[in-house]
């Protein structure tokens, strides 16, 4: 029988003490890394992940495009590993994020990229590991053992230590204040009650989540959640992209949920649920805006860029949950394991 209190449930509860413990501790070497980004004033950057911490990089990638005013582009590892190119990164600040900074082919690529000339960052949770040796700079995200295959609060932690990294960076002051009141408004995330999905989301194999912009990055993680520990096949899409293509899947009883931060983004996604709840699918959405969909319950933390984080904390408790409603045991997912290294 599996066991009523799984790694995974209790890795979510303490997403909030994770953070907390990394806004506290991390202050100096932020402040390090930022005067160097700084004095070499990069001109782009560059991401190097797989997996949530591919996630994460998307959401800081919106973070940056949208503060800082610099593109963000994603490398595929294997340029490096496999195909052995050389980029020419020597205006770049390169972020490579991997829990366990391990894999073969993110190292090759942050190695690469310093050789190159890029101001080379890593995000990780373990201190020591290849990926930090490689690189000019190393920021632990301090997230403690994660037990379970589902990454959850390594996932929540990277994204905060990349956002306070820019707020730091860039000398944003209100970034930061909103920072240090982020573990509360986590802490009432873990506890919103989204078991209204569980009926109509068990009915169906497949489903979609939408977000846009930062939002979007926890559209993705989710969908990977959904897929990792319940076995359902899950789509993210922008709510742009969705009503193309994607629409054509939609009939009764689809599942969609939507992840609306309080954004710019907000008014844009909260049309696009309505109009698929138009077409009787089972829509959800965290907004109060929303007139045909159903609401969620959701935490708001009155920083458009902190915003989303709240959402994917919710979003893990109730999978967790749905998981073991389904007989499934979340903290170990079939054919998977805690470190892939991938070449």
């Amino acid at each position: 029988m599996m066991r009523a209190r799984t790694h995974m449930r209790t890795e979510i509860e303490e997403i909030p003490q994770a953070v907390a413990r990394f806004l506290d501790r991390s202050d100096s070497v932020l402040e390090d890394v930022g005067q160097d980004l700084r004095r070499r004033a990069p001109g782009f950057v560059v991401t190097v992940a797989r997996g949530s911490s591919a996630h994460a990089a998307t959401y800081l990638k919106y973070a940056v495009e949208l503060t800082a005013g610099l593109a963000v582009a994603p490398i595929g590892p294997s340029i490096a590993s496999i195909y052995g190119a050389r980029l020419r990164l020597d205006r770049a600040a390169c972020l490579a994020v991997s829990q366990s900074g391990k894999s073969p082919d993110i190292v090759a690529l942050a190695e690469s990229a310093a050789e190159q000339g890029a101001v080379t960052i890593a995000l990780t949770n373990t201190a020591g590991s290849p990926l930090t040796g490689v690189c000019d700079h190393a920021i632990d995200i301090m997230a403690g053992p994660e037990l379970s295959v589902a990454a959850t609060k390594t996932f929540v932690s990277s994204a905060v230590a990349g956002l306070a990294l820019m707020a730091h960076a860039a000398g944003d002051e209100t970034l930061l204040a909103a920072l240090q009141q982020l573990p509360k408004s986590l802490e009432q995330a873990v506890a919103c009650d989204w078991s209204a999905l569980i009926e109509p989301f068990d009915r169906q194999s497949s489903l979609f989540i939408l977000g846009r912009g930062p939002s979007s990055a926890m559209a993705s993680e989710a969908a990977l959640k959904f897929k990792e520990t319940c076995g359902v096949h899950a789509e993210a899409y922008s709510a742009a992209e969705v009503m193309h293509g994607p629409m054509a899947m939609v009939g009764p009883g689809f599942p969609v949920l939507a992840l609306a931060a309080r954004d710019a983004a907000e008014p844009s996604l909260v049309e696009a649920v309505d109009a698929l709840a138009d077409k009787q699918a089972a829509a959800f959405a965290t907004s109060e805006r929303v007139t045909r969909a159903a609401r969620l319950p959701f935490v708001s933390t009155g920083h458009p860029l902190t915003d989303p984080l709240p959402l994917i904390v919710s979003f893990y408790a109730f999978v967790e949950a749905f998981a073991r409603h389904k007989g499934l045991n979340p903290d170990t997912p079939r054919n998977l394991q805690k470190v892939t290294e991938t070449i």
